[in-house]
C-alpha cells in the first residue's frame, strides 16, 4: 500500500485540517515515540521549526507523543531544516523533527523527520510510522501541549559549524540577503556579518504570516531590485526553511539551482573533489545543465523530483554533489541536506577564489526553454493506456530528438498529471506542452 501521509518532504498539508490536526499530530509523536524506542531505550529528539504561527502547537504536540514513551525532547527553536539534520547526526540524537511547509504559504505546515544519520526516514520506516497514526488517532485522546524552551546553544553550535567550512577573509564581498521572512532571519544576518561580508538585509522581519510572502526562493522580484540598487556582488534568497537558495547576479540576473549546480561542479572538478566526475540532479533539471557538463567531461545522472531521491542516488553512486533545479544542492563532504546558507558560503567562497561574478562562473550555460503544465485528473493510468497521449508524447520526442526532452508524470500527492517539454524553440515547446495536456485532458481529465 503507497504512502498516504508522508510524501517526498514529510508531511504537509494546512495546519489545524487533517493530516495536520491536533489529534493526528499528536499520534505521530506517540508512534515516532514507539518506532525509536526500537533502537533506543532512552530515546533523545531535537525539534526546530520555521516562523509560522502554527509552528510552536504542532511542535508542543509531537513533543508530548514523544514524550510518552520516555523521549527526552530539547527545542532548537526557530532554526532551519538543514540545521536539525545536522544536529541529529552530530549529537546524541536519535531523530530530528522539523516543522516547517518550505516555500509554502504560513497557513500551511509540515513535518519533516532526520533518522540519527542526518538522513530522512527511509520509505519503509515513514510507511510503519504511518500506519501507527493511522492506529493510534482514533483511540488517543490529545494531550497538554509540552513546553518546549529553546536552546540558543544548538542554533549557535550550527552557525560555527558553517562558518568552518570555509577559510580566508570575505571583508571585500558585498551581498544581499533575502531571508523570505523564515527560519534565517536572524541566522542569515548573523553568519555572513561574523565572516566579513558586508550584508544588506531583507525580509527578515517574521510575524509568523508572512513567511514566503512575496518574498524568498521564489519571489525574488525585490532581491534582484536591491541588488542592482545597491550593486552588490550578488544576491541571495532562501525558502521558509532556508534548505534551498536562489542567486542574482550583480546584473539582475537570476541564478538557480541547475547553474549552481555548474559553478560547483566546475570548481570541484578543477579541485580534484568532484567524486567521479558525477553530478546527481532530478528529471526536472534543464537539458542546457546536462550539455554544459558534458564539455566540462561531468556526467549528469537523473531522480525523481525530491532532494530525499537525489541524496538516496548520490549515496549509491558514491557523488558528492547533487541538487535540483529549485535551489536545493547537497554538497556531501559537508552535509546530508540542501542547505541554503551552506550553498552560499560556497558560492562566495568560489567566486571569491576565483575572481569572478556570477556572470562569468556560469558562461557557457544555454538554458533550454521549458514548460510545466498541470492538468487536473479524475484518475491515474499508465500512459501505456492512454493512446492518444502517448501518441503526443512519441510526436514531441521524434521532432526534438537528443535536443529536447518530454516528461508526463502523475503528482504523488493530488490527482494532477504534469506536463513538462523541453527543447530549442520555444513555439513548438509551448505547442507540444499545449497538445500532450490537451490529451491528457480528453482521455482523464477532471
Amino acid at each position: 500500500m503507497p504512502k498516504q501521509l508522508f510524501g517526498t518532504d514529510g508531511i504537509r498539508g494546512v495546519a489545524g485540517e487533517f493530516p495536520l490536526d491536533p489529534a493526528t499530530v499528536h499520534a505521530l509523536g506517540l508512534a515516532l515515540g514507539s518506532d525509536l524506542r526500537r533502537s533506543a531505550a532512552h530515546p533523545e529528539v531535537v525539534i526546530g521549526m520555521d516562523t509560522r504561527e502554527s509552528g510552536s502547537w504542532i511542535a508542543a504536540q509531537v513533543a508530548a507523543g514523544l514524550a510518552l514513551h520516555g523521549a527526552r525532547v530539547r527545542s532548537a527553536g526557530v532554526i532551519t531544516t538543514p540545521g536539525i539534520a545536522w544536529l541529529t547526526r552530530t549529537n546524541s540524537f536519535t531523530a530530528g523533527v522539523m516543522i516547517s511547509a518550505s516555500h509554502n504559504p504560513y497557513l500551511d505546515n509540515g513535518i519533516k523527520v532526520f533518522g540519527h544519520s542526518g538522513f530522512k526516514l527511509p520509505d519503509d520506516e515513514e510507511h510503519a510510522v504511518e500506519q501507527e497514526i493511522f492506529r493510534l488517532r482514533e483511540s488517543v485522546a490529545r494531550q497538554a501541549d509540552a513546553k518546549l524552551v529553546a536552546d540558543p546553544s544548538l542554533a549557535s553550535a550550527y552557525l560555527d559549524y558553517l562558518a568552518g567550512t570555509v577559510t580566508g577573509s570575505f571583508a571585500t564581498a558585498r551581498i544581499v540577503v533575502d531571508c523570505g521572512n523564515g527560519a534565517a532571519s536572524q541566522l542569515a544576518p548573523a553568519l555572513f556579518s561574523r565572516l566579513g561580508v558586508q550584508v544588506r538585509a531583507i525580509f527578515c522581519a517574521p510575524n509568523g504570516r508572512n513567511i514566503n510572502l512575496g518574498c524568498g526562493a521564489l519571489y525574488v522580484e525585490a532581491l534582484r531590485a536591491a541588488v542592482v540598487e545597491s550593486n552588490a556582488d550578488l544576491g541571495v534568497a532562501f525558502d521558509g526553511d532556508a534548505d534551498r537558495a536562489i542567486f542574482v547576479a550583480r546584473d539582475g540576473r537570476v541564478v538557480d539551482g541547475d547553474a549552481v549546480l555548474l559553478i560547483a561542479a566546475r570548481a570541484m572538478k578543477a579541485a580534484g573533489k568532484l567524486d567521479g566526475d558525477l553530478v546527481v540532479a532530478t528529471v526536472m533539471s534543464n537539458l542546457g545543465l546536462e550539455r554544459a557538463l558534458e564539455r566540462e567531461g561531468i556526467r549528469l545522472l537523473r531522480t525523481p523530483v525530491g532532494d530525499k531521491y537525489v541524496l538516496e542516488e548520490m549515496v549509491r553512486v558514491g557523488a558528492a554533489l547533487g541538487g535540483e533545479q529549485s535551489g536545493h544542492v547537497i554538497f556531501r563532504q559537508f552535509a546530508t541536506t540542501g542547505d541554503g546558507l551552506l550553498t552560499a558560503l560556497r558560492i562566495l567562497e568560489i567566486s571569491r577564489n576565483a575572481g569572478a561574478g556570477l556572470h562569468e562562473l556560469t558562461a557557457g550555460l544555454q538554458i533550454y526553454p521549458q514548460r510545466l503544465e498541470n492538468v487536473r485528473v479524475r484518475e491515474k493510468k499508465a500512459l501505456t493506456e492512454l493512446p492518444a497521449v502517448a501518441r503526443a508524447i512519441e510526436d514531441c520526442e521524434r521532432t526534438f530528438g537528443a535536443s529536447g526532452r518530454v516528461l508526463v508524470r502523475f503528482s504523488g500527492t493530488e490527482p494532477l498529471a504534469r506536463v513538462m517539454v523541453e527543447g530549442p524553440d520555444l513555439a513548438q515547446v509551448e505547442e507540444f506542452t499545449a497538445r500532450i495536456a490537451a490529451a491528457i485532458r480528453n482521455e482523464i481529465g477532471a
